[in-house]
């Protein structure tokens, strides 16, 4: 039965080795189809990204003829992604602020910079990591203005055109503005407006204004249109991680918790790095037992790209082996063949093991630790980072998982649950599941495709929550 071609929506994400594409019934709430086929990019006999698009629209036309007809939304990190340099003044509060920022964005950090750079570092920076745009911060509002005016400066006299993303003191907007005239730029509301706060709701949007008009087209992966007329460009919503996270803010309103620290944490695990995506519920009390120079948010991003599955296997298997974790004995044979997969139960538990240590040690990164200190006032706890300890629910993404049986995904994920012996705030006893069809990234789309959409959103994610084990 074809359902009428208004209710129903393909979301598409353009990945760095996939193109992952499911078909949603909006008006049910329902997702009817999902279907991959390995990313097409550009090279020298031709190609489109485009070519693996069309082969996952057949084989859901296949299954549910009419949906080629269907509209489509898209996210994307093929071709690299989006890569942000961030410029900033102090390493530890504005530069530190603006990495912070860029992650929850969608963008990998290629190169943060803080005002102790060495002349002519700037021009080797942007030579060296390619960045596909650039984040400047500096000052408190109201502060010193020197330090990104002089930024600004640099940056002009560097030869980059841009795109800028401007996020630093308000009251050097206009000097910097002025300075940036022959650089293509947008204006953002500081992410750090005065000391002890992180404000990056602002900067996420110009980033993502920025990845829309200028690096979608910029990578030139698409020279055509799509049966229903569509260009590459058209589709895209905002870059994969980005729209992931919006998807995971949706969940976690979805829980409506009113505890503090609850929420909702997701690990993805992937070839080549593993992100940590979470949102939770702030405990005010707890601000004045940190130490942090830059504030925790609600909702934060962190990407590990010396943890992954394939390409970044070796580096895994150090990192566990620092940290006394078991690991596969071949995982640098894994990083070797990107395209390896498991035959037998031995290398199935080998890369149980590889994944076990990807998705804990990322998991610890993305948190913060509570330790007893002394000071002056006695025994204190003193805590960094992020609290996870309270968190309902923990989600697991990526191949791995995906492709895993529903005790071994289990045990994966509970090794980055429980309480800690070294004080790493973990997530103690959350309800673990896996988004095998990844529902959350097509959530994300439909949730930045305007508020009636966002209503379809929520519907998809509480009927598709209600059925993941």
């Amino acid at each position: 039965m074809t359902a009428p071609s208004s209710d129903w929506v393909v979301c598409v994400d353009f990945g760095s080795t996939f193109t992952k594409a499911a078909l949603v019934d909006t008006g049910a709430g329902e997702l009817l189809a999902t279907t991959q086929h390995r990313t097409t990019l550009p090279g020298p006999t031709g190609g489109d990204v485009l070519d693996g698009y069309d082969a996952c629209l057949a084989a859901l036309e296949q299954e549910h003829p009419g949906a080629a007809d269907a509209r489509t939304l898209a996210c994307s990190s093929a071709g690299g992604g989006l890569r942000v340099a961030v410029l900033g003044n102090e390493a530890l509060v504005t530069a530190e602020a603006g990495r912070r920022v860029a992650l929850s964005s969608g963008g990998k950090v290629v190169v943060v910079l803080g005002s102790d750079r060495a002349s002519g570092e700037l021009a080797a920076a942007f030579a060296e990591t390619r960045p596909d745009v650039l984040l400047l911060t500096g000052g408190t509002d109201g502060g010193d203005r020197e330090s990104v005016v002089a930024a600004a400066a640099e940056v002009a006299a560097s030869g980059w055109r841009g795109p800028v993303v401007v996020a630093a003191n308000r009251d050097a907007q206009e000097t910097v503005v002025g300075l940036l005239a022959d650089v293509s730029h947008v204006v953002a509301d500081n992410v750090v407006p005065r000391i002890g706060v992180l404000a990056p709701e602002s900067a996420r949007r110009a980033i993502r204004e920025v990845f829309l008009s200028h690096v979608i087209g910029g990578k030139h992966l698409s020279a055509r249109t799509t049966r229903a007329g569509q260009t590459f460009a058209s589709m895209v919503r905002g870059a994969t991680p980005d729209v992931v996270l919006t998807g995971v803010e949706l969940l976690a309103a979805q829980l409506d918790t009113s505890v503090p620290g609850g929420g909702v944490v997701v690990v993805d695990i992937g070839g080549a790095t593993t992100d940590v995506h979470s949102v939770v519920v702030l405990d005010p009390e707890e601000a004045g037992l940190s130490r942090e120079v830059v504030a925790t948010t609600p909702v934060t991003r962190t990407v590990e790209g010396d943890l992954g599955m394939r390409w970044s296997a070796a580096t895994t298997a150090e990192a566990a082996a620092e940290a006394g974790l078991a690991l596969p004995a071949d995982a640098v044979r894994r990083a070797a063949d990107p395209a390896y997969l498991p035959e037998d139960e031995d290398e199935r538990a080998g890369d149980e093991a590889l994944a076990t240590a990807a998705g804990l040690l990322a998991v610890r990164r993305h948190v913060g630790r509570s330790r007893v200190v002394l000071s002056p006032e006695g025994r204190v706890v003193e805590r960094t980072g992020k609290d996870l300890r309270a968190v309902e629910l923990l989600v697991g993404s990526g191949g791995v998982l995906r492709a895993a049986d529903p005790a071994r995904a289990r045990r994966i994920l509970a090794a980055a649950t429980g309480r800690d012996p070294e004080g790493w705030q973990l997530p103690e006893d959350p309800r673990i599941v896996v988004d095998r069809d990844y529902v959350l990234a097509a959530a994300g789309l439909l949730a930045l495709d305007g508020d009636a959409a966002r209503a379809q959103a929520e519907h998809l994610l509480c009927n598709s929550l209600s059925r993941w084990r």
